[in-house]
């Protein structure tokens, strides 16, 4: 659903930190503290999660998953996957 990274990337683009994260979506600070120290996919809660994901698009913030096509369009940021050698020269 989301990631410790597109947290951070988040809250980057707002530029708001985790306490103002945290009283944006209803969540304690600590559990922000939480999902963004983890690594990969945060985990958690459902409902936490989504009050989550439902602040930044509020704030006006969308996350995109891996191959998902931006829905509104704007400005926004993507990491693509490194390419991959194909064993031949360069």
């Amino acid at each position: 659903m989301i990631t410790a990274a597109q947290m951070r990337a988040a809250r980057a683009l707002l530029g708001i930190d985790q306490r103002q994260l945290a009283e944006l979506s209803g969540v304690s600070l600590p559990t922000i503290q939480r999902m963004e120290a983890s690594g990969g996919n945060v985990r958690g809660v459902v409902d936490t999660l989504t009050k989550v994901v439902e602040a930044f698009n509020r704030a006006g913030v969308e996350l995109i998953s891996d191959n998902m096509i931006s829905r509104e369009g704007g400005r926004g940021v993507r990491l693509m996957q490194p390419k991959t050698s194909t064993g031949g020269p360069d």
